[in-house]
């Protein structure tokens, strides 16, 4: 080939080759700068700069005396830079005595040479990053201990430890709200999160005269709560001695403010120390989160007795005094109803709710009928949430009206047929006994700003009333009978008035009723002549010989009631009583009686006849404690009407006042020794005598 022929084909050779060469490096610059550019330049600046949050504190939660329920305290998460981890097994072993760590987890992490930064711990205590600086400051540069570095963070503590525990809830290892009240306001608690941003050089030091931003983190609000660590404490102590002593599976207590609905204190046994929460297992955590105060129902028994008696006498349907009888077991549509032990005989209504009678109730229910029934147990709230600001709250279960049949009614009547949740029977057997007002639950009082003020505050509301006054007024009176006679007798304290019900049902598991096992339950409530706090205690599958409410509950709730009431300022009776002699009323006029009994500082109760005083009981002369009871009589024993003959009522146990309303009610006259309460009577109770009959009542 001709010289210069070949030296032209290599040029162009040469021009193909170097434009081929150059094109690449267009192509190449393309795709850095073009396609890749976004993924180089966040990796040029996670090389480069280290960005991160900056966790804001949460808000504490209080109790009504402002004292910590849980609050955030100083922790710190413990990071390393993988690029200067040169022997990842070396390095774990330096830290793992004080810093243990899930070693495949962080092997992972600290093989990943593309990041700056990686999270090997959160919320590590201040005295093990304490070590860990030591460590680092010490090591030799073979142990790469350099590539820690510590940020500030917060953990939750719970300063009680297993304390409120379902209503305080959890948080997450990240600090978000896991249940109870930190999940509820986890809106309220958790703040606003900073975040930061450094320019730092190979090592992960940062860069002097460089430029970076840090926005600081928003606290989160404080929750001031109506629980009252005194008593919550009180309810604790009790509650493990309760699961303890019964064997049970799980007890609940509930203490509330009967006049405004605040909770005082919510217990429920088994829990947890929110402080060493058991991750490992989740369905066994999950179970133990679960505030099954409100959320689970249960046949409450004949604790919902309490209901019935109040629309029996607030509809009219029966009185105190009115008369039954108790053969032990009553047919209704077919089905036999019986009751819970022997047969009672002859009973008034009165001794019907003391003796726990289910015949009584059956009646009571039946009278009433569904449509007046069913309207006040909807104004007590069955079959409804209550809203109390706690997640998970179930609205029991109410058949409805429509597709009750008469033999559910009747079951209703002595608590079968019928599901409820404590805080539900709490805030309805509340408004039976607080004057007819069915409150609103509440547990926040209200929230707080980083400085102890007030944002929002949380005031009672009524939702309903379903008795009227004068019904609560009277059913308290029973009711303290119950105790101080009847089946409540467990939870009677001496010098403090207490009044309330015990209950037992029945058991479900798999659609059938389990014979051998049963929810003992105790609602209480006091003072009994003008109600300041409630206690429920339930003991679910109790594990000893006698499982009834009033052995395995009643005993508990006196516990409660009898710690709780001095913290409160109730005193007992005996303490502050002196004794006062009665006056003479006789001819007065009852406006004029009441006011001659007040300056001696007593109370007037008259049979509401006429105007005009013709006997009195206790009579002139006699001795009664300061606030004591003087029966006016205005009827003389001729307004009565006759009988062929009158049946003596049981008086045994019964006041001297009330020994002589029950026997002027059936034109019988009274003879008594002593004074206090009826140990014993002639002729005995269910003779019949003709009117005008004197018994003989010995009082001690």
């Amino acid at each position: 080939m001709h010289p210069e022929l070949l030296v032209r084909k290599r040029i162009w050779l040469m021009t193909l080759t170097l434009a081929a060469l150059f094109l690449l490096v267009i192509g190449r610059l393309a795709t850095l700068t073009v396609r890749d550019a976004e993924a180089l330049t966040q990796r040029g600046v996670s090389q480069w700069t280290k960005a991160g949050t900056v966790t804001a504190r949460r808000g504490s939660i209080l109790d009504r005396h402002e004292r910590i329920l849980a609050l955030s305290a100083t922790a710190y998460t413990v990071t390393a830079d993988p690029r200067l981890v040169t022997d990842i097994p070396a390095f774990l072993d330096a830290i793992e005595p004080v810093l243990p760590l899930d070693r495949e987890s962080a092997t992972k992490k600290l093989s990943d040479n593309t990041k700056g930064s990686v999270i090997l711990k959160r919320q590590v205590s201040r005295a093990a990053v304490d070590q860990l600086r030591t460590l680092k400051n010490e090591a030799p540069e073979s142990a790469c201990l350099k590539a820690l570095a510590f940020d500030e963070d917060v953990s939750r503590w719970y300063p009680n430890g297993a304390f409120l525990t379902q209503a305080l809830g959890l948080t997450t290892i990240d600090a978000a709200g896991q249940s109870g009240l930190e999940s509820q306001y986890e809106h309220v608690l958790a703040g606003m999160e900073g975040s930061y941003l450094r320019q730092v050089d190979a090592r992960n030091r940062i860069l002097p005269g460089t430029e970076g931003w840090y926005i600081p983190s928003q606290a989160g609000s404080s929750l001031k709560l109506t629980i009252d660590a005194d008593i919550q404490a009180i309810a604790e102590k009790a509650m493990r001695e309760c699961l303890e002593v019964n064997s049970a599976k799980s007890v609940t207590c509930i203490v509330s403010d009967v006049r405004t609905g605040a909770i005082l204190a919510l217990c429920i046994k088994p829990d947890y120390d929110p402080n060493e929460p058991p991750r490992s297992d989740v369905s066994a955590l999950t179970e133990l989160m679960r505030i099954t105060a409100i959320s689970d129902v249960y046949e409450p028994g004949s604790t919902f007795k309490i209901l019935t008696s109040a629309a029996a006498l607030d509809s009219g349907v029966t009185t105190p005094e009115d008369r039954f009888h108790c053969s032990a077991k009553v047919t209704v549509d077919g089905d036999t109803i019986r009751c819970w032990g022997r047969a009672h005989g002859a009973e008034s209504m009165a001794e019907g709710l003391q003796n726990s009678c289910n015949p009584v109730f059956v009646e009571l229910a039946l009278r009433m009928g569904t449509d007046t029934f069913y309207r006040y147990l909807n104004a007590f709230g069955l079959g409804q949430r209550t809203g109390i600001d706690l997640p998970g709250e179930s609205g029991g279960i109410l058949i409805g009206s429509r597709y009750v049949k008469r033999v559910d009614l009747a079951r209703i009547g002595f608590g079968q047929s019928v599901a409820v949740t404590p805080i539900q029977l709490v805030m309805a057997c509340n408004a039976a006994i607080n004057g007819g007002k069915l409150m609103k639950p509440r547990i926040v009082a209200e929230i707080q700003d980083e400085l102890g003020q007030p944002i929002q505050r949380f005031n009672p509301t009524v939702v309903s009333t379903p008795i009227k006054p004068e019904t609560s007024e009277t059913l308290r009176g029973l009711l303290e009978a119950v105790v101080s006679e009847g089946g409540g007798k467990n939870a009677y304290i001496e010098g403090f008035r207490i009044g309330g019900k015990t209950g037992t049902a029945q058991v479900y598991k798999e659609g059938r009723i389990v014979s051998n096992v049963h929810i003992g339950s105790f609602y209480g409530f006091a003072p009994a002549d003008d109600p300041l706090i409630s206690v429920l205690v339930v003991v679910n599958e109790a594990h000893v010989p006698v499982d009834y409410g009033g052995t395995t509950a009643a005993p508990f709730a006196r516990q409660i009631f009898e710690e709780a009431l001095p913290l409160l300022g109730v005193d007992k009776y005996a303490e502050n009583q002196k004794d006062v002699l009665v006056p003479d009323i006789k001819g007065l006029t009852i406006a004029q009686a009441r006011r001659k009994l007040a300056e001696a500082g007593l109370d007037l109760l008259e049979d509401g006849v006429n105007t005009v005083v013709l006997d009195q009981l206790p009579p002139e002369g006699a001795i009664l404690k300061e606030g004591g009871h003087v029966m006016a009589y205005t009827a003389s024993s001729e307004t009565l009407t006759p009988q062929d003959l009158v049946c003596v009522p049981d008086l045994i146990g019964a006041s001297d006042v009330d020994c002589a309303r029950l026997l002027r009610q059936r034109g019988l006259l009274l003879s008594m020794v002593g004074t206090g309460v009826c140990v014993r009577q002639a002729p005995a109770a269910g003779e019949y005598v003709a009117p005008g009959t004197s018994i003989l009542v010995t009082f001690e």
